[in-house]
């Protein structure tokens, strides 16, 4: 939390700061966006960067309420039940953090 105060002391840097929690919380929720179509948890990623943005931007913080209540309303659409919902994205989590695990281990990232 010190970066967050150094960062904030000045004008500069809360505009630096500003910019840099939109680069990352941009790039991603638009690597969740992709992933909403290929595979991978792909709402949990984009709500994970919507979340980083809306610790700076109000805008943030009402979209991710919007997503949330949108991919609530297309899970109770389809029927699935809550606790299924939840093992859904408990396993697409742990799973993600197994490949990227494997992938670091292996030094393809």
């Amino acid at each position: 939390m010190r970066i967050r105060t150094w960062f904030k002391k000045t004008p500069i840097g809360r505009l630096v700061w500003r910019v840099i929690i939109g680069l990352i919380g941009g790039l991603i929720t638009v690597f969740g966006a992709i992933a909403l179509v290929g595979p991978g948890p792909g709402i949990l990623i984009v709500l994970a960067g919507l979340g980083i943005l809306a610790t700076e931007f109000a805008w943030a913080a009402r979209v991710m309420v919007h997503t949330r209540t949108y991919a609530q309303k297309a899970a109770d659409k389809a029927g699935i039940p809550k606790w299924a919902q939840l093992a859904l994205i408990a396993v697409g989590a742990v799973l993600s953090i197994i490949v990227i695990i494997f992938l670091v281990s292996t030094g393809r990232i």
